[in-house]
Order: C-alpha cells, then sequence, then structure tokens
C-alpha cells in the first residue's frame, strides 16, 4: 500500500494537486512510521489509514465549529483521498449478519454484556466499519 501512495504521490506531484499531494504525504509518513515500529502487515496499515481519515473528519468539524469553511472542506477533501485507499466497508446488512452472528457465539442476551460481543465483531469487520457504528449496531441487537 506504501508504494501505491508513494507512487500516487508523485502523480499528484506533477499534476500540481497540492489538496491530494499533502494528504499523500501524510499518509505515506504515517506508514513510513508504522513499518519502523514494526507493524507493516496489511492490518496495520488499514489502522492507520483509518486513523489519519478519522483525524481529517475530526478537523473538519472543529473547523466548521470555528467558523473556517474553507479549512473545513480541505480537510474533508483530503479525507476522501485517504479513504480511496481503505478497503471497501460492509453495508449494514454484511454488519448485521456479523453482529448476529456474534452475539450468537457470546451469548450475550443484555447490553452489560456488550464487552463479550465487540471483540468478536471488531476481530471480523477488520477496519472495514467504524467502532461507533458497531457499537451502536451491538446495543441494537442486545436490546431488541
Amino acid at each position: 500500500m506504501l508504494e501505491t501512495i508513494k507512487a500516487d504521490s508523485s502523480t499528484a506531484l506533477k499534476a500540481g494537486d497540492r489538496e491530494r499531494l499533502a494528504a499523500l504525504r501524510v499518509a505515506s509518513s504515517e506508514l513510513q512510521k508504522a513499518a519502523k515500529e514494526g507493524r507493516s502487515d496489511q492490518a496495520a496499515e488499514v489502522r492507520v489509514l483509518e486513523r489519519e481519515r478519522k483525524q481529517r473528519m475530526e478537523a473538519a468539524e472543529a473547523n466548521r465549529t470555528a467558523g473556517r469553511e474553507d479549512v473545513a472542506a480541505s480537510e474533508e477533501r483530503k479525507a476522501e483521498v485517504i479513504a480511496g485507499y481503505l478497503p471497501t466497508p460492509l453495508s449494514d446488512d454484511e454488519l448485521g449478519a456479523i453482529v448476529g452472528d456474534a452475539v450468537a457465539e457470546s451469548g450475550a442476551s443484555s447490553p452489560a454484556e456488550m464487552g463479550k460481543v465487540m471483540p468478536l465483531v471488531m476481530a471480523k469487520v477488520d477496519g472495514r466499519a467504524d467502532g461507533r457504528r458497531v457499537s451502536a449496531l451491538v446495543k441494537e441487537k442486545l436490546t431488541a
């Protein structure tokens, strides 16, 4: 994935696409840091990119709250660039099936037992679903 991002950075530089280049440079830098720390498998790379995308979205939200719409829009575009390198997110149906299986496997029956279900689900979704989305669905299944 790092090599793809480096190649795309070069293309963005030649095309003069500054926003895309900035997003790709940040992603490349973070992936290189992870590799130096010994976390260079695909799952680790996905986690790094997820974290970077989430940071861009949070920055956009903070800038929008501060009245900096131009900076917020820029951060959102950077988040979209990074999201392009992430695996396809799970659909609601796919995620619902995984959550249903995990609830059955763990034997959980109330929201108080979310701690039994969440690790099972998160291991299966492997970066293809946001933790908040998973948590909400698990809570919904356990309260039904």
